[in-house]
């Protein structure tokens, strides 16, 4: 009876794999296809920028395994080498990817990226494969609107009642009732023409067998339309209407491929990042820092010295600047206060011939003052008072902040931020689509700057910083 039992229960499991304890392959993919859904909804605007290709391979692989398994219900171990090697960096990617959601960071992005690099490979392998393969779309990202940065409406502001009207409480507005904000079309001058629509942006999906048994279609948000088709590739022309824009953040736009193949309807999710109508600002930041020559004049105390009868004496002093300063040997001077000499009870300064001088070997920072008191007849009392005068000189540091204000990116214009060339130190702040921000600390070599962001370029053009938004410098 147990081995009836035993034997049973594989055969129930080959059969079944879902009672061996492990979902079949389709019932899987119905719950990665669930996840991706989640993820692309959970994913912010830095993530849709740093992620978008990875999330992009997910889906594809995911409904290229669907457009293969059906409703099979084999298990993973009864799947060909190829598909079995693909579901594995399917799930894998699927994994990377919610860890980059919930741990943004480098290092986590670096592994999805990774990952994404070979469920790409293992897509490529599902060629030989029989059914539908989506390879690659084009554009990853739809440009953003001709003229959506331009206000169509200015507000006006309400009417001032009269001081003599009477004041009346307004009725209460229906719960769900719109308020309507006064406007007024903005002035335009006869001689500029009206801004036509925006032109179809121009979709190519590269595979294998999408031909199919019967004509594609691409359904994005309300619109649809079928393929135009060339070997291997479908294209459509869509209006830019379609995509769901916003003013200032990234969008991610989902569309349906639909198309027949071996007599069934298979599927395809197609992202699309939309560019907002915005691309968002910068700021820099300046620190200036230079020197200003500073002096003044410096007078020595007084120095003594006295001489007996018949004696020679000298005395030498040494002087160091004030903290911070420095002497100006170029400008300096002795002075003699006075020369006394006495020979008996006269006095008579002929008899002092004393000075006051330099000393040779002052060091650098110093100044030596050498005073002495020499009687030129002998017999004679000398005193000798001197002194020097110095120009004290010293380099003041001046520092200023020099601050270019939050400056707008514009698709169709250069923003260029000149660059002070006595700055230290610099700052410069990005915010990309309302959600990105990104800060570079001191960037001050003459080299390109990397802004390691998608749709911004930054370069340098002598003392200008050259930022340029562009819908073509994408991830």
């Amino acid at each position: 009876m147990r081995r009836l039992l035993a034997l049973l229960a594989a055969l129930l499991a080959i059969a079944f794999p879902a009672f061996a304890g492990e979902p079949a392959t389709d019932e899987r993919l119905v719950q990665l296809r669930s996840e991706r859904s989640a993820l692309q909804a959970r994913a912010d605007g830095a993530a849709r920028l740093t992620l978008f290709q990875p999330l992009r391979i997910a889906g594809f692989l995911t409904d290229a395994l669907s457009a293969r398994e059906g409703a099979a219900g084999r298990a993973l171990d009864a799947l060909s080498p190829p598909r079995r090697e693909a579901f594995t960096a399917l799930l894998s990617l699927n994994d990377t990817l919610k860890e980059a959601l919930a741990y943004p960071g480098d290092g986590a992005r670096a592994r999805a990226r990774q990952a994404a690099d070979r469920a790409a490979k293992a897509l490529d392998a599902l060629a030989d494969d029989h059914g539908p393969l989506v390879l690659q779309v084009s554009p990853r990202a739809v440009p953003p609107r001709r003229n959506g940065g331009e206000l169509a409406l200015v507000p006006q502001d309400p009417p001032v009642p009269p001081d003599d009207a009477e004041l009346h409480l307004p009725t209460a507005a229906p719960p769900h009732a719109d308020k309507e904000i006064p406007s007024t079309v903005r002035y335009a001058p006869e001689f500029v023409e009206a801004a036509g629509e925006d032109p179809a942006v121009e979709i190519e999906i590269a595979g294998l067998r999408l031909a199919g048994d019967g004509p594609a279609s691409l359904s994005i948000g309300g619109w649809r339309g079928e393929a135009t088709v060339a070997p291997e590739r479908l294209r459509f022309s869509v209006p830019r209407r379609a995509f769901a824009t916003d003013a200032n953040r990234t969008g991610l736009s989902i569309g349906l491929l639909a198309l027949r193949s071996g007599g069934r309807l298979v599927t395809f999710d197609v992202p699309f990042l939309v560019l907002p109508d915005r691309p968002g600002s910068v700021a820099l930041d300046q620190q200036l820092r230079w020197t200003v020559p500073e002096s003044n004049t410096l007078l020595s105390p007084e120095i003594m010295v006295r001489a007996a009868a018949g004696e020679t004496r000298s005395l030498r002093r040494c002087f160091n600047p004030p903290e911070g300063w420095r002497f100006d040997k170029k400008d300096r001077r002795v002075v003699i206060v006075e020369r006394l000499g006495w020979l008996g009870d006269e006095s008579d300064p002929t008899l002092n011939g004393g000075t006051v001088e330099f000393a040779q070997d002052e060091k650098p920072e110093q100044v030596c003052l050498i005073v002495s008191a020499k009687p030129v007849t002998a017999g004679a009392r000398t005193a000798t008072i001197g002194r020097f005068e110095a120009t004290l000189a010293r380099d003041q540091t001046q520092e200023k902040s020099v601050q270019s204000g939050v400056r707008a990116l514009d698709w169709n214009e250069t923003l260029r931020l000149p660059l002070e060339p006595e700055a230290v130190e610099r700052k410069l702040y990005i915010r990309l689509f309302g959600e990105v921000v990104r800060t570079f600390d001191d960037p001050i070599s003459s080299d390109p700057l990397p802004s390691g962001l998608p749709f911004l370029r930054i370069t340098r053009e002598d003392n200008m910083l050259v930022l340029q938004a562009d819908p073509s410098a994408g991830p």
